[in-house]
């Protein structure tokens, strides 16, 4: 449960920085492509963007499991629901990830 809710407590944070952030333009200018695009490019809100990432995937598959766990008590489906929402979890944030190295260019060999 500490896992739960220390990154309950850092995704509170690295939330709260992102709102603020995105309160420097009208809204409707922040989801103007070029922008996107250039906050994707911007490697501390980048970082910013990938720790959220990262904390709400731990934090929410986290909690899915043990609403999981408290269904069935037995060994076999705890090891079960800790490798599915482990391997969920992983493929989730490599697939955010992939995100950001995409917008920065790093992932296409298009040019």
């Amino acid at each position: 449960m500490k896992i739960h809710y220390i990154t309950g407590i850092a995704a509170l944070l690295v939330v709260a920085v992102h709102i603020i952030m995105r309160l420097v333009m009208p809204f409707s200018m922040s989801l103007e492509y070029e922008n996107v695009i250039a906050n994707y490019q911007n490697i501390a809100y980048a970082v910013l963007l990938e720790s959220i990432l990262v904390l709400i995937a731990i934090h929410g598959f986290n909690g899915l499991r043990i609403i999981l766990i408290e269904f069935r008590q037995n060994i076999a489906w705890e090891n079960g629901v800790t490798v599915f929402t482990l391997v969920a979890m992983i493929a989730l944030i490599a697939y955010g990830t992939r995100t950001i190295i995409v917008a920065n260019g790093l992932g296409s060999s298009k040019e």
